[in-house]
């Protein structure tokens, strides 16, 4: 009977006679794992590029290229060097086992070999393989996770610096000391709030559903308003505003929406200075709406825009405040993709720099009829 208990995986079978191949792929088969073969080494390296298996099981004999020389080429590549390899063989030589494990093979098995045998060696490498994987994806999910919050949370907290240092050095007038303390307030609070999205978005891989969200444009736009038009007018900027003709909502979370603005909003602070910064809500593509972000600084060179939204990739050689870590766009586009939007780069006429961030109008508003 059909061993269920083995763990899924995909296995190479490198052998130069077809009646092995036959019997090894047949027994694997039963076992539920998904079995590929190949006669020669070339046809293994071939099969091996366009699919990589979790397992590797060849022949250590074969005319031209035989295990030995197979296993070394693919061992020469970065992805297959802790691909699992175990050599079927006829010889028992003592030179001929150590020159396998020296080549990287992780076990052997002798032919003619009992078939309970080559199940319990295939069934223990490749459980161990795919449980490393498991490991390691983790572990990059882990990782992902701690530079997204890393990033996300230095912009509110840059404003609760500058609001703070403000302040702390009588830097403002009277009057404005209530506004200075709504905003370390509220970007203590949005710090919280993502820290808070974070574990809500973990708790969701373990099956609990989130309601649809949506938010309004033009009150993302408000929220930006108030929480940037101190610290640009630190930098000598402004911000103008334009387009509420345009409003809808769209459908997106509103932290998710502002924390992606922001980004945007503090990367012209960074890279535009003196500039002024447009904001604006547009009619987009049939069902969706569009906020651009524009500034007139130097704009992006075009040598650089094709590596803009990969991650560590920074907008100039310099990296404006000495803090940027080349990540907000690439986890901006991120968001936004898996929102159903988009986000790119455009040129701007005359100079500068264009951001737009298209994001499908939530269900609940109801859609402009075509034209």
């Amino acid at each position: 009977m059909p061993h269920t208990g083995a763990s899924s995986g995909r296995i190479l079978v490198v052998d130069d006679q077809p009646a092995n191949l036959r019997a090894v792929s047949a027994l694997l088969t039963r076992q539920g794992y998904e079995v590929m073969t190949a006669g020669t080494g070339e046809d293994a390296l071939a099969q091996a590029g366009a699919m990589l298996p979790d397992l590797l099981l060849l022949d250590m004999m074969m005319p031209g290229m035989d295990g030995f020389e197979l296993l070394g080429q693919l061992r020469q590549r970065s992805e297959w060097q802790r691909l699992p390899a175990i050599f079927l063989t006829a010889a028992q030589d003592r030179e001929l086992l150590l020159r396998a494990f020296d080549a990287g093979a992780v076990d052997y098995v002798t032919k003619p070999f009992m078939p309970e045998e080559l199940l319990a060696r295939v069934n223990a490498h490749i459980g161990l393989k795919l449980t490393r994987d498991r490991l390691e994806r983790v572990a990059r999910e882990r990782q992902e996770l701690v530079n997204l919050v890393a990033h996300d949370l230095k912009n509110p907290l840059s404003s609760v610096l500058f609001a703070s240092d403000v302040l702390r050095n009588d830097g403002c007038r009277p009057e404005r000391i209530p506004r200075y303390l709504e905003m370390i307030h509220e970007s203590a609070a949005d710090a919280i709030g993502y820290i808070r999205r974070y574990l809500e978005l973990q708790a969701a891989h373990h099956g609990k559903q989130s309601r649809p969200a949506s938010v309004s444009l033009s009150a993302v736009v408000a929220w930006l308003v108030d929480r940037y038009e101190l610290q640009l007018e630190s930098r000598g900027m402004r911000l103008e505003i334009s387009g509420a003709q345009a409003d809808g909502d769209v459908a997106i979370d509103a932290l998710v929406l502002r924390q992606v603005a922001e980004n945007l909003i503090s990367n012209a602070m960074k890279y535009a200075p003196g500039s002024t910064v447009e904001l604006s809500i547009r009619n987009g593509s049939p069902g969706f709406r569009q906020l651009w972000v524009e500034d007139r600084g130097p704009g992006i060179a075009p040598a650089r825009q094709r590596e803009l939204f990969k991650p560590f990739t920074r907008l100039s050689d310099g990296d404006g405040d000495g803090q940027s870590s080349g990540l907000g766009l690439s986890l901006a586009k991120q968001i936004v993709a898996s929102a159903g939007g988009q986000l790119w780069y455009e040129d701007r006429e005359g100079g500068g720099a264009r951001f737009v961030l298209e994001l499908p109008v939530a269900r609940t508003e109801v859609a402009e009829p075509a034209c």
